[in-house]
């Protein structure tokens, strides 16, 4: 699932990028509100997170225009207080509102229940616990260890499309880490011993997708 994450302090940006992607999220950053909108038609929106005051537009102007054309779930933050600043946000299609200062924590249990995420996600006889960072497979748990159940959450994010190495690479390790891509092959191959060598399909020369069916 992808994230439009837009607002004008790289600081906070970095921030909400880093939860976001150690969630397994795909995310999308922009610092004012015109490049929030071009990101949001040249890519599949999941969920967009926006700051009330950017520049060019508004997080409110912003807000409309996205729910004018398509139903993406709409998050808005702002450092307003007041009763009337959160009926206009509501007002102007917002699936919620959340005031800054803020804990991203709790920010993404918001942006999981509009997404309608839970916390256990059952594929055939398996069960991924996102909060517990386990996979269990008919109900034993398969001893996953953190890189597979990180690759795994990734997957699992985006299942049904090919993800690459790289992306694999930068969820499960960091973006700062520097070692060969073909260090996920190994780790996926060992996640492949343990929860079906059927449920994640290799992609040649593209990367690897975790299938819809359970087949």
């Amino acid at each position: 699932m992808n994230v439009l994450l837009a607002d004008d302090e790289p600081l906070m940006l970095q921030i909400l990028r880093t939860y976001f992607s150690k969630e397994g999220f795909g995310t999308l950053l922009a610092q004012d509100g015109e490049e929030a909108l071009e990101l949001f038609y040249n890519h599949k929106v999941d969920l967009a997170v926006l700051d009330w005051m950017m520049p060019k537009k508004s997080g409110v102007e912003v807000c409309k225009e996205i729910k004018q054309y398509s139903q993406t779930k709409v998050l808005l933050l702002t450092a307003k207080g007041e009763q009337e600043d959160e009926f206009v946000a509501l007002k102007s299609g917002a699936d919620d509102y959340v005031r800054k200062p803020f804990d991203p924590r709790i920010l993404l249990i918001r942006a999981r229940k509009l997404l309608q995420l839970t916390s256990k996600v059952r594929i055939g006889d398996l069960t991924v616990d996102l909060e517990g960072h386990k996979i269990y497979r008919s109900g034993q748990d398969v001893q996953a260890t953190n890189k597979e159940f990180q690759m795994m959450k990734f997957l699992l994010a985006n299942q049904g499309q090919i993800v690459t190495r790289k992306m694999l690479l930068d969820h499960a390790w960091g973006f700062d880490y520097f070692g060969e891509e073909r260090t996920v092959d190994t780790h996926i191959r060992r996640l492949r011993e343990k929860i079906g060598e059927h449920r994640i399909k290799t992609y040649r020369g593209l990367g690897y997708c975790l299938e819809h069916a359970d087949e």
